[in-house]
């Protein structure tokens, strides 16, 4: 069992967090007023006290949230759990889903001290359960688990790539077009997200879902064209294991006899592990034709990389 010693968050991006006491969580979204927070797999940051105080000892001068933490815990050492642990607090229930991370360039911890906990010591999670959390109040260990469907459809997880539908400025219209036809050929929709043109958003995303299991299927829209931001055929080829070029190609094959301006699409497709990932369109209307298209073609394929069919399959 645990204890909260700090509640820290930062209203702008940049700069430290500060400890605020008691803040609101919120479901699938992270902590009110935090400039972290977001439809993505990073919306709250742990941090074990004890760690905290260990590199003190060490001569640090570090004010609580100096080092990008949301929650310090005193009596639990998050870095010996995987992936997909739950934590509750209170109504507030969190999911384990990324251990540490890469620290930016000129940490001022990292300058003054040549090393810096975060990377190693620090994990992230997202909000299951909302609730408020208060200094104080006690976390207790609740299970070691991944989403998993327990019905036998195959699972998919939607990511829209948007700036402005990040941003709540323009609605994501294409993200329900992908869930709708997914469940009408039986698949089951795990998990969905709307994040920015970000390079290393789409791509922790992609890795996140891909490394836990969560999803058979990843599929994405938008990010696709000849904008300066659009990058998620970059993020999914820097994120795949093994390209899967016959795809994209049949899509675009086919959109070129509607439009030929399909042939301006930098569609990719690739594995990671035993997840496919395959990019969509940007607008509704594209999704549905490419999708619809293609979607009866891949349970074989993705039978055979989870292991559930063989290639001969009749």
């Amino acid at each position: 069992m645990g204890k909260i010693i700090a509640v820290c968050i930062s209203e702008k991006k940049g700069t430290q967090k500060k400890n605020v006491h008691e803040a609101e969580f919120i479901k699938e979204y992270g902590i009110a007023g935090d400039a972290h927070a977001g439809k993505w797999h990073r919306q709250v940051s742990l941090l074990s006290n004890e760690k905290i105080e260990a590199f003190k000892n060490r001569g640090a001068e570090v004010a609580e949230g100096a080092f990008g933490e949301n929650l310090i815990v005193e009596g639990i050492d998050f870095g010996t759990f995987p992936p997909g642990t739950r934590f509750q607090c209170g109504d507030v229930i969190l999911e384990l889903t990324q251990i540490g991370k890469e620290c930016h360039n000129g940490c001022e911890i990292y300058k003054k001290m040549g090393d810096c906990i975060m990377p190693r010591e620090g994990v992230f999670t997202r909000v299951i359960q909302g609730g408020i959390i208060r200094e104080g109040d006690e976390m207790t260990v609740l299970e070691e688990s991944v989403v998993k469907t327990e019905n036998g459809k195959l699972r998919v997880a939607v990511i829209t790539s948007s700036d402005s539908g990040f941003a709540g400025e323009r609605e994501d219209k294409s993200g329900p077009v992908i869930c709708r036809i997914a469940e009408e050929y039986g698949y089951e929709v795990v998990h969905q997200t709307i994040l920015p043109d970000d390079m290393t958003m789409l791509c922790d995303e992609m890795k996140y879902i891909c490394d836990n299991h969560t999803a058979d299927l990843i599929l994405t829209t938008g990010g696709t064209g000849f904008s300066l931001r659009d990058c998620m055929p970059e993020a999914t080829q820097k994120v795949a294991q093994r390209m899967v070029p016959g795809i994209p190609e049949a899509m675009r094959a086919y959109s070129m006899q509607i439009t030929k301006r399909a042939m301006l699409s930098r569609a990719a497709c690739g594995i990671r592990k035993s997840t496919l990932i395959l990019n969509l369109p940007g607008s509704p209307k594209a999704v549905e034709e490419c999708l619809t298209y293609v979607i009866p073609q891949l349970e074989h394929g993705l039978k055979i990389l989870i292991g559930t069919e063989g290639n001969c399959a009749r």
